[in-house]
């Protein structure tokens, strides 16, 4: 259960998924244990179902028999590509029948807000902000796209909004590397609620 997110930013990356699908995936999966019990279904084919409906959602879409393969090969790393014999068939049927599954748990909402596009527009804001030397020594760019990657794990997707999010890992970032905001200590309000008025960060 708990390789499960990771199998999705390993398995998205094969199939050359962008990283809103791949985002969407995750969400899914997660938004879906949230509704049924964690043992009621086996998270390696709700995993693969997930990344076959994101594909159909973020219009990338993906032929299940690249999932199989794909997600086979995380799981056995020295196992050969299936053959498409009946177990490879019964494995495809399933993926498709818990993708309706999935579906009908969510009630068919399965489109979601992420928090790339305010992540993008908050990094282009703080690189102005910032001095050229202070921005190209510190790879707060790479760190703060990582984080958010890395925020797909566990459910934070659905439990915050997206700008809020945006602003934590922009946040968290800058923090790693000791980058201060330009005359941060003389504002009137934190850099953050300039995009963000009701976020409250300790």
């Amino acid at each position: 259960m708990k390789h499960s997110p990771a199998c999705f930013l390993s398995a998205g990356v094969k199939l050359g998924m962008r990283s809103i699908p791949i985002a969407t995936a995750c969400a899914i999966y997660h938004k879906f244990f949230c509704e049924i019990d964690l043992d009621a279904y086996d998270p390696y084919l709700v995993a693969m179902s997930s990344l076959y409906l994101a594909g159909k959602v973020e219009e990338q879409r993906l032929r299940t028999r690249d999932i199989i393969n794909v997600s086979n090969r995380y799981l056995h790393p020295d196992s050969e590509p299936l053959e498409l014999d009946s177990r490879f068939w019964e494995l495809r049927d399933s993926i498709v029948q818990c993708e309706l599954l999935v579906l009908r748990v969510l009630r068919f909402q399965v489109s979601f807000q992420h928090p790339h596009k305010y992540l993008l527009h908050y990094l282009l804001s703080v690189k102005n902000w910032l001095n050229r030397y202070s921005w190209q020594r510190s790879p707060v760019s790479i760190t703060a796209w990582a984080l958010l990657r890395d925020s797909y794990h566990g459910g934070l997707c659905l439990r915050f909004q997206a700008q809020h999010i945006a602003v934590a890992v922009l946040h968290l970032a800058l923090q790693a590397y000791g980058v201060e905001v330009p005359a941060e200590a003389e504002a009137e309000k934190p850099w953050w609620q300039i995009y963000t008025m009701d976020t409250e960060i300790p």
